[in-house]
């Protein structure tokens, strides 16, 4: 587990505002489980709730987090990566300020730098969020 924020900032490339992981719980070499605390002062909260787009870049950044993490392990810098797609996303409710994100990544496949993953989003065990994303490293 890296609880400290500023580690766990290092393994992604997004750099602040738009940092949407601030833990990583759990990692294998097929899955990943990320957590957010979702703060007043996020980019992506609005009447007190994290947006659409907050729940799909915490997804995309829990990926991230678990290419970086594989990455550090192997004492290389991380690559950059691109969204390649979103599929099947469905986001059944918005979040509130200081609930937790407890997100779990799952590697589906994973072939020349192209990776599709299913992703989960919960809280308090209540899922909130679901989807596909394949992602792209860059070359």
């Amino acid at each position: 587990m890296i609880a400290n924020k500023d580690a766990v900032k290092d393994l992604i490339p997004q750099k602040k505002p738009f940092v949407m992981v601030d833990k990583l719980m759990r990692y294998t070499e097929e899955s990943l489980q990320s957590q957010l605390t979702i703060n007043k002062k996020n980019v992506f909260v609005y009447n007190d709730c994290f947006q659409e787009s907050g729940i799909i870049e915490h997804m995309a950044q829990s990926v991230a987090l678990h290419t970086g993490y594989l990455f550090f392990l192997m004492n290389k810098p991380a690559p950059t990566g691109y969204l390649g797609s979103i599929k099947n996303i469905v986001i059944a409710r918005l979040p509130k300020i200081d609930e937790v994100l407890e997100t779990n990544v799952q590697i589906l496949q994973e072939f020349m730098g192209i990776t599709l993953v299913e992703i989960t989003v919960k809280i308090n065990n209540e899922i909130i969020a679901q989807g596909q994303m394949k992602t792209v490293l860059a070359k």
